[in-house]
């Protein structure tokens, strides 16, 4: 079946698919719908951006950050704790101002405060995805039969679960810049799953970083979900009050 692992970019969504006999294949989509809308009914998609949000976050997060953070080792500080689900709703308006994109990071800061226990603000970093993580929110309260399809999952435990359950000795990035040597040793590992190095090497579609493709290109990871290959974490899924599925998959 065809397989599509995704994450998301500036420009909007960046897709790498496999469809049956193809050689893999990138594209950048504007929305997550338009992601979708193309791919046949029984594609697997497994996307790096948390799903299923929770009413009261706890300590650590939803409940599957706490259990893959120990797998990873100095890269756990990669998987970001999940504000609640006011706090992602708390403001949802476009930002024509830098002073506006932190009066709201401040406002969803103090929802997220009085939705957790420990109390607990928003990151910048994590701020920065709101829109996204809605983006996906929305689609799957719509159409619920797509949540068989479509899989959370998350680059840095990818990896490590291809890697024979060995974390990635080497960050992507150091200080906000890409790391070359860190960029390869993902490549190099990727490669040993079927990836040629070429397509990897690419220049990647516009609208994307170089970081970007790769974690979309782990995310057919997919595959293993589709196959059965795949665990989640944690297992028996958790749901959120929509009955959207909770789960790190990989």
């Amino acid at each position: 079946m065809t397989v599509v692992g995704v994450d998301g970019c500036k420009a909007g969504w960046i897709a790498v698919r496999r469809d049956p006999g193809a050689a893999p294949s990138a594209a950048v989509l504007p929305s997550f719908a338009a992601l979708l809308d193309p791919l046949p009914a029984d594609a697997t998609v497994a996307v790096d951006m948390p799903i299923g949000l929770p009413d009261l976050s706890q300590k650590g997060g939803r409940g599957p950050e706490a259990l893959v953070r120990p797998l990873l080792g100095n890269r756990q500080s990669s998987v970001f704790a999940i504000p609640s689900r006011a706090a992602l709703y708390a403001q949802t308006d476009g930002f024509t101002t830098i002073e506006a994109w932190y009066a709201a990071h401040r406002q969803a800061s103090e929802v997220a405060k009085a939705t957790s226990d420990p109390p607990r603000g928003v990151s910048i970093q994590a701020f920065g995805i709101f829109a996204k993580i809605r983006e996906i929110d929305a689609v799957l309260i719509a159409r619920p039969e797509l949540r068989s399809r479509v899989f959370e999952s998350h680059p840095e435990v990818a990896f490590c679960r291809l890697n024979g359950d060995q974390a990635m000795c080497l960050p992507k990035k150091i200080k906000g810049v890409i790391n070359p040597a860190g960029m390869a040793e993902r490549k190099a590992l990727l490669c040993q799953h079927g990836y040629i190095r070429d397509f990897l090497d690419r220049t990647p579609p516009r609208g994307a970083a170089a970081d970007d493709f790769l974690d979309a290109a782990v995310m057919l990871i997919a595959g293993r979900i589709a196959s059965g290959e795949a665990n989640p974490f944690p297992d028996p899924p958790l749901a959120d009050r929509f009955g959207i599925p909770v789960a790190i998959w990989a």
